[in-house]
Order: C-alpha cells, then sequence, then structure tokens
C-alpha cells in the first residue's frame, strides 16, 4: 500500500527531477501554483491530503514522465537519487540561529526541500524572494548551498560577514587578506572584503529555474 509520505515524495522527486520547486511543477502543468504546497498536504483538522489523479496525470504529461518513472519516485527506487534538505527564505538567512560558525544549518525554523542527492550532508537550500538578484536568479527559485564545497574564483557563492550581512555574488578573487565579490546586477560594480570580515562563504550548487 502506497503512503501520503510517499505519493508527496513521488511528486517531489519529479519536481527535482526537472529542475524545478513543487510550485514550479505545478505552473508547468498548467495548475494553481499552490497546488502541491506543503502547507496543502495537510487539513487544517489534521486530515491527510493527497494529490488528485488529474493534476498526477497532468505533471507527467508536461514533463514527459512516463508512470513508471514516477512509481519508481514514489517507491525511493527511482535511478537518480533524491533527498530532503533543509529550507529557509533568504530573507531570513541572516538569523544566527540558523547557522553554525562554519555555515552549517542548525536549529529550527527550517522547512523541507527535495532535491536530487548531492552526497552532501550540510547542504541546504534558500528560496528566493523579490528582484535583487536578477537577472541570474528570480523570484521563486530556489538555490542549494554547499557550506562544505570549495568555493573557486567565478562560482557563485553565499557570504556571511561578521556584521551579520548575507550576500550572494560571484566570487572574484579571495587572497589572503581579502575576498572580492561581483554582484549580480550590473549596475553594482565589486565590492572588497577583508579576510577578517568574512565569518564564512559557501558555495552555490544548484538552482531551480
Amino acid at each position: 500500500m502506497l503512503t501520503h509520505t510517499q505519493i508527496w515524495a513521488g511528486v517531489d522527486g519529479l519536481a527535482a527531477r526537472h529542475g524545478m520547486t513543487a510550485s514550479g511543477l505545478a505552473r508547468k502543468a498548467g495548475l494553481d501554483p499552490t497546488t502541491f504546497n506543503r502547507s496543502k498536504r495537510i487539513a487544517p483538522d489534521g486530515r491527510q491530503r493527497w494529490p488528485s489523479t488529474e493534476s498526477i496525470a497532468k505533471v507527467l504529461e508536461a514533463t514527459g514522465a512516463s508512470l513508471t518513472e514516477f512509481l519508481e519516485l514514489v517507491c525511493g527506487n527511482g535511478n537518480k537519487p533524491v533527498r530532503s534538505l533543509r529550507r529557509v527564505d533568504f530573507a531570513l538567512a541572516g538569523r544566527s540561529d540558523l547557522f553554525d560558525a562554519k555555515g552549517h544549518p542548525q536549529g529550527t525554523g527550517w522547512d523541507e526541500f527535495v532535491v536530487p542527492d548531492f552526497g552532501d550532508e550540510n547542504a541546504y537550500a534558500l528560496d528566493i524572494s523579490g528582484d535583487s538578484l536578477r537577472p541570474v536568479y528570480r523570484d521563486g527559485d530556489v538555490i542549494v548551498i554547499s557550506p562544505d564545497a570549495p568555493a573557486r574564483r567565478g562560482d557563485r557563492v553565499i557570504v556571511r560577514t561578521t556584521h551579520g550581512e548575507t550576500l550572494i555574488a560571484e566570487l572574484r578573487r579571495r587572497t589572503a587578506k581579502t575576498v572580492e565579490l561581483h554582484p549580480f546586477d550590473p549596475g553594482h560594480g565589486s565590492s572588497t572584503l577583508a579576510i577578517d570580515e568574512v565569518a564564512w562563504i559557501a558555495r552555490i550548487l544548484w538552482a531551480s529555474q
């Protein structure tokens, strides 16, 4: 017997396999973007809500996935493994209690996000809201960050400063004394931080776009 958790894991896994969030998958299938939101999977009275067969049929058609592929994800034996990561809105990423001194996620206040398995137990996801990171990231995108993956020149990164500011930019250069960042907005020039102003740097591994 298939469980409520398995069916929703199949929906999340299908979205991740095609580089989308659950909301993006619903939108692509012509459904209301909130159809697959986690808040709608459990009714206010605690009853489990299941995706309809019509909505499943629409997402299979929209992605070109077969029923067999979907059932493999439901049963947890798809060809591409997926996993659940901690997830929070980027607007909340400045909270000091969400990360330890190395930039690893910790504490409460996180949601979940199912993505392809990157083999990084400390990876986490951030929801992008607003247009401040255009044209690279847009409102509704989700990015996956690894605090342990080495960040090299040209990588997109998230940087926490010792002043509590959280930045997303391209890493232009890092020396023993400074870190140079290039913003995504072409109207802004590069900025340079002294190394003692940087609490941690984490590399962006993936984005749902």
